[in-house]
């Protein structure tokens, strides 16, 4: 999928070379499709996508568009996309994002107005990147071609640094670059000439249906999952990514419904506890798609790491980036131009394992208030930790004692490792180390009227979602040279969860019970059973044992003691807690800092 870059700014100089630098990086990324796609106007200049100028109007966008209204929908298939967009800005100003949907990145440059308006999916599918210039602004889908610009800083902040290994991830608005912002999913970007503003132009309306029957609530998902990925099987070379999940399994279901024999493909770990694939070719033998299959090895990881962290344009630390680029690696090779993914299912439906958790520890919350402070608070907190019993009812009331959202962070490595003994005392001040739980909070607390569960949903179609699951699969696709599409995160698709009461989804404890419910009798009853499983890779376990590995990692921790933010005996320290302690959890760590270092070390000009 091609992006679109471009420079807008009223009563300027043509941008020439500017742009021209921004064009450049824009098709220069790796899996990234040369677009001839180029439109000047004045002081702006638009590149990539689709786009399309009528008069003093430049219209852009890229992605997977849809169009709500059936005579744009007409347009976009008769003329292009972008003649689509002309006209809904024409019929419908900034109210456009009502006509549009799917995934996609938009910009409308109106010279006429002297304004531009650009904007993002509802789900962040396809990022925009934007960075605030002198009576202008640049944007573009990739880092990459913001920064190009002459105009726009690209030292990494410390604020960068810390949301990184907080998050290990980059969440909108933040970026690691000192001059580019990123613009959350659902938002747009507006500049009249004098400022630069963002603002949501959706939200969910959570309005849970207790009235309907579950019954039709079943049918009606079953049906839209059908229609979802209908929307986006419009081609014979698509296949789909097939873990054994519930999510994977049913849009590859879908797809060889539609499409007898497609293609599926599976990756599997020679580690125990890590390998899912008897699921893989349980479902696959279920729908008769044509399995693809490999296993990937330490070799692998060692070889494949550095070029993973360098095409990435900012930090990026989920480790299962590797495993879906040798996924998306091999339908390539078996001439697959577009993958179907099941992200998404367990955000819009409650499949994630913290959800139940933290379901348990709001109990502690609906008793009095009085009784809580002053009886119950003091007997448990003053319980011995020692004792088993005495330990866990310590533990869940230190816990249930911290509010939503602060409490899904208390796994995180900067809660249980205190930051005075990561990070270097002169960088520690210089930051705000409030920064990462303010965005959760503000984030968690925008739905109107919604329940704890739909709150921490939606926090996670921000964060888990667009900021980190669909950048690793669309990042490492684009790698390998495959196009990539999210049929559950189809609008109608999330605007029809937000109608499914919280008591369904997520059932006396049991994740996914509406959705399982749904798809009991179409997905094989050992998918429906299955505990949660994810996408993990062994990191921690394999560099025990295999000597490349561990080199590569801990030359890369040895590195950073030259960068100046950790300190010294931190990283000494996480070596020794990984060598003698639990591989697997503080192996993460060692991998997140890992890829920082190999992603510094491929990007010179940022460091």
């Amino acid at each position: 999928m091609a992006g679109l870059c471009g420079w807008f700014a009223v009563n300027a100089a043509s941008p020439g070379d500017a742009l021209e630098a921004q064009g450049a990086a824009l098709t220069g990324l790796p899996g990234a499709r040369e677009s001839r796609c180029t439109n000047r106007l004045g002081g702006c200049l638009v590149r990539g996508g689709w786009t399309a100028q009528e008069g003093d109007v430049i219209a852009a966008i890229t992605g997977h568009p849809q169009w709500r209204n059936p005579s744009l929908a007409e347009c976009a298939r008769e003329r292009a996309p972008a003649q689509a967009l002309l006209e809904a800005w024409r019929q419908r100003g900034t109210d456009l994002f009502t006509q549009v949907s799917g995934d996609f990145a938009l910009v409308i440059v109106d010279a006429g107005q002297g304004r531009l308006v650009a904007g993002t999916d509802r789900l962040g599918q396809t990022p925009l990147h934007f960075a605030r210039l002198n009576g202008g602004v640049a944007f573009g889908t990739s880092a990459g071609s913001v920064i190009a610009h002459p105009a726009v800083a690209t030292e990494v902040t410390r604020e960068g640094l810390y949301h990184y290994c907080f998050f290990h991830m980059l969440p909108a608005p933040v970026s690691v670059f000192a001059g580019l912002e990123k613009l959350p999913a659902a938002h747009r970007l507006t500049h009249n000439g004098d400022r630069a503003e963002v603002n949501a132009y959706w939200r969910p309306v959570f309005a849970e249906d207790g009235s309907a029957a579950p019954a039709a609530l079943e049918q009606e998902l079953r049906e839209r999952v059908q229609t979802a990925v209908d929307r986006r099987a419009d081609s014979p070379r698509t296949g789909a990514f097939l873990s054994g999940g519930l999510d994977s399994s049913t849009v590859a279901g879908m797809l060889a419904g539609i499409q007898p024999g497609a293609n599926s493909f599976s990756i599997g770990f020679n580690a125990p506890g890590y390998d899912e694939m008897e699921y893989a070719r349980i479902a696959a033998q279920h729908f008769g798609t044509q399995a693809h299959e490999y296993y990937v090895t330490p070799e692998d990881v060692v070889d494949a790491v550095p070029q993973i962290a360098a095409s990435y344009d900012e930090p990026f630390g989920n480790s299962s980036a590797l495993p879906a680029y040798f996924c998306a690696r091999m339908a390539a090779d078996a001439g697959i131009t577009r993958l179907l993914a099941g992200d998404g299912g367990d955000e819009l439906f409650a499949g994630n394992a913290r959800y139940a958790k933290q379901g348990v520890f709001e109990h502690w919350g609906r008793i009095p208030a009085p009784l809580r402070h002053h009886l119950l608070d003091p007997l448990f907190t003053r319980l011995p930790r020692g004792l088993p019993l005495a330990g866990k009812a310590r533990s869940y009331v230190e816990q249930a004692r911290i509010p939503l959202p602060d409490r899904l962070q208390t796994y995180n490595y900067l809660h249980r490792l205190a930051p005075e003994a990561m990070f270097q005392p002169e960088f520690l001040a210089a930051v705000d180390t409030e920064a990462p739980w303010e965005l959760m909070r503000r984030i968690y607390s925008e739905p109107e009227s919604a329940s704890s569960l739909n709150r921490m949903m939606y926090l996670d179609w921000q964060q888990t979602l667009a900021d980190n699951d669909l950048r690793k699969v669309a990042e490492m696709c684009q790698l390998a040279g495959v196009d990539v599409a999210f049929p559950m995160l189809d609008d109608d698709l999330v605007e029809f969860s937000c109608r499914v009461p919280s008591d369904l989804k997520l059932k006396n404890g049991r994740l996914r019970h509406f959705y399982k419910e749904a798809f009991t009798g179409f997905l094989p009853d050992a998918i429906i059973d299955k505990k949660k499983h994810g996408f993990g890779l062994p990191f921690g376990v394999w560099m025990q044992e295999h000597a490349p590995l561990q080199e590569l990692a801990y030359d890369s921790l040895l590195r950073l003691k030259g960068r100046d933010f950790l300190r010294d005996d931190f990283i000494d320290e996480l070596i020794r807690l990984h060598r003698e302690g639990h591989a697997a959890y503080y192996g993460d760590f060692v991998w997140i800092l890992m890829m920082l270092d190999l992603w510094l070390e491929s990007h010179p000009a940022a460091r």
